[in-house]
C-alpha cells in the first residue's frame, strides 16, 4: 500500500517509516521542509512531500494516491497548541477524505477516567474525535508512557533516576501507569494499516506491566545497576512546580515537561485489549518494562538511537530558517567572523567540527556555555541538555544541544541554527577548507538578526564576551585538529 506519514521528523514517525518500508509498503512523508529528511538513512527509499497541516492548500498533492495516512504530529511545547492541533487535524481529515484515503491511523494519549483531563490529554482526545468523525475509517491508538531510547517520557524518567539518588516528589508519582515499549507501539501502528474498513474506533494499548512512576524509577535504577532511590512524595509540588523541577533536572524543557507532568496526574491504564483481535500479540508476548529499559539503555550505550524527541521542532521555533541558503540580507545583521590556519588536513579538522557539542563540548569557556544553557532553561528554552544523537556523526534536522543542524556538507560546512530563547535569529557556521601549501583553514561565522530594540541591546550586551567564547572556540578547534592530525600541539 501507499502510506503517508506525517511527523516523520519526529520520534515515532522517524521510526515507523523504515518499518513500513521494510514491510514492502510505499511511503510518502509529509514535512514542512523536505531538507529536514535529506540525511536520514531511508531517504532514498521514501518519497518526500512538502506541506504544512496548518495550510490546507499545500496538502492535496501529498494525499494523492494514498491508501493509509498516519497522523503522528502534535504541537506540544508551543503556545496555543490546542488550537494548532485542532486546525491541523481538521485539515488532515479533510484532505484525506477528498483524496479517497481508505484508512487513518492516529497515535494519541490515554483516556483518563474521572477528573478533569490536562490540556495535553484534552487536546489529544479532541484530535481523536475530529479524525473519527471525519468520514474516513480511523484507528486511534491510545498509549501512555512510551519506553524507548530517545522518547521524551523515557528521557524524563532516565535523568530523574540517574541524577537524583534521593528526591522529593509530587503525589502523582503514586498514580498507576501502563507503559509500553516503542517496539510494540510501532508493531501496532504498522499492523493497523490492514484493518478491515468497518473498524472506526479507539484502542487502548499498553505493555504487560502496570506500575506507579515511583516503581518505574526504582526498576529503572535496578536495570541500570544504580542504588535504590529514596523517594518522598509531598503535597506541595503542584504540576506547575513539578514541570519546572523536571525542566531543571532533565533535558526536557519545561514547555514540554509541563504537559507531560500534567498528564501523569491522571492514572493511565488500558481499559481493554481489543487491538489483539486485529493485531495479535507477538509469540513471546508484549515487551515488559525491565526488558524495554534494557533495550533502550543498550541503544544509548551503542549510540544507535534512531530518533529522539528533540528531533522535531515546531513551526514557531525561536529561530526559523530563512527561506534560502541564508543570504543574511534585509535589516541589520551582526556577525562575528574568525579564521585560523590549521596545521592538519581538512579531514582532521572536519572530524573536530562534526564532533562539537554534547559530551565533547564547545571548545571554549565551558562555564559561559553552561551559564547560557541554564539561563535558557530558566526562561523555558531547551538548554544544553538535549546533547546529540551520535557522538561522531550529524545529519540535517537533528538537535545539537540548543542548536539545530540546518545544513551540513560533509568535509566542508556545518551550519547550526539557534533554538535557545533569543530576541532575534542566530546561526553558527563552521567551515573546513584546504590551504595553499598544505594544511587547512578553519572559518567560523556567528550571525545574528536582531528583533526590535531588545535584539540590538542583546547583541551589545554579549559582544564583549565574543573574543573569549568565539575566539577561544576557533583557537581550540584548530588545536584539536592539529592534535588529531599529528600537527603541532
Amino acid at each position: 500500500m501507499r502510506c503517508l506519514v506525517t511527523g516523520a521528523t519526529g520520534y515515532i514517525g522517524g521510526r515507523l517509516t523504515p518499518r513500513l518500508l521494510a514491510e514492502g509498503h510505499q511511503v510518502r512523508c509529509l514535512a514542512r521542509r523536505a531538507g529536514r529528511l535529506r540525511d536520514v538513512p531511508w531517504a532514498a527509499q521514501a518519497e518526500i512531500a512538502e506541506g504544512d497541516l496548518r495550510r490546507p492548500e499545500t496538502l492535496p498533492a501529498a494525499f494523492e494516491g494514498v491508501d493509509v495516512a498516519y497522523y503522528l504530529v502534535h504541537s506540544l511545547g508551543q503556545a496555543g497548541f490546542e488550537a494548532a492541533d485542532r486546525d491541523a487535524a481538521t485539515n488532515f481529515v479533510a484532505a484525506a477524505r477528498a483524496a479517497g484515503v481508505r484508512r487513518i491511523v492516529y497515535l494519541g494519549g490515554p483516556d483518563p477516567k474521572g477528573g478533569t483531563p490536562s490540556p495535553h490529554l484534552r487536546s489529544r482526545a479532541e484530535v481523536a474525535r475530529i479524525l473519527l468523525a471525519g468520514g474516513v475509517p480511523t484507528a486511534v491508538l491510545r498509549a501512555a508512557v512510551i519506553i524507548g531510547s530517545g522518547s521524551a517520557s523515557f528521557e524524563m524518567l532516565r535523568y530523574l533516576t540517574e541524577r537524583l539518588p534521593a528526591m522529593v516528589t509530587p503525589r502523582w508519582v503514586r498514580n498507576r501507569i501502563q507503559p509500553i515499549a516503542v517496539r510494540d507501539v510501532l508493531r501496532y501502528l504498522a499492523g493497523c494499516a490492514t484493518l478491515p474498513p468497518e473498524v472506526n474506533r479507539a484502542f487502548d494499548i499498553g505493555g504487560p506491566d502496570i506500575l506507579t512512576f515511583t516503581e518505574m524509577m526504582q526498576r529503572y535504577a535496578r536495570v541500570a545497576d544504580l542504588p535504590h532511590r529514596v523517594i518522598l512524595p509531598v503535597r506541595a509540588l503542584t504540576p506547575s512546580l513539578s514541570s519546572l523541577w523536571v525542566g531543571l533536572i532533565t533535558p526536557v524543557p519545561s514547555g514540554i515537561a509541563r504537559p507531560l507532568v500534567e498528564s501523569l496526574v491522571h492514572e493511565a491504564v488500558a481499559h481493554e485489549h481489543d487491538i489483539a483481535r486485529y493485531v495479535p500479540d507477538p509469540p513471546g508476548g508484549l515487551t515488559g518494562f525491565d526488558h524495554s529499559v534494557a533495550l533502550a539503555l543498550a541503544k544509548i550505550r551503542d549510540a544507535e538511537v534512531e530518533t529522539r524527541w528533540s528531533t522535531a521542532s515546531g513551526p514557531d521555533a525561536p529561530a526559523e530558517p530563512l527561506p534560502s541558503d541564508p543570504k543574511w540580507s534585509g535589516g541589520t545583521v551582526y556577525t562575528d567572523v574568525r579564521e585560523r590556519v590549521v596545521h592538519a588536513s581538512p579531514a582532521a579538522l572536519w572530524r573536530v567540527i562534526e564532533g562539537v557539542g554534547g559530551e565533547h563540548g564547545w571548545y571554549s569557556f565551558p562555564l559561559a556555555w553552561s551559564l547560557r544553557g541554564w539561563l535558557d532553561r530558566l526562561v523555558g528554552g531547551v538548554g544544553l541538555r538535549r546533547g546529540r544523537r551520535d557522538p561522531h556523526r550529524l545529519r540535517v534536522g537533528e538537535a545539537l544541544d540548543f542548536w539545530r543542524v540546518e545544513e551540513i556538507v560533509p568535509g566542508e560546512l556545518l551550519r547550526l541554527r539557534a533554538e535557545m530563547r533569543l530576541p532575534g535569529r542566530a546561526w553558527l557556521e563552521m567551515r573546513a577548507e584546504p590551504a595553499e601549501g598544505g594544511g587547512s583553514r578553519y572559518l567560523q561565522r556567528a550571525v545574528f538578526l536582531p528583533h526590535g530594540l531588545v535584539g540590538h541591546a542583546y547583541w551589545g550586551s554579549v559582544y564583549p564576551f565574543h573574543a573569549i567564547v568565539f575566539g577561544g572556540m576557533a583557537r581550540n578547534i584548530a588545536r584539536g585538529a592539529e592534535v588529531q592530525g599529528g600537527g603541532p600541539a
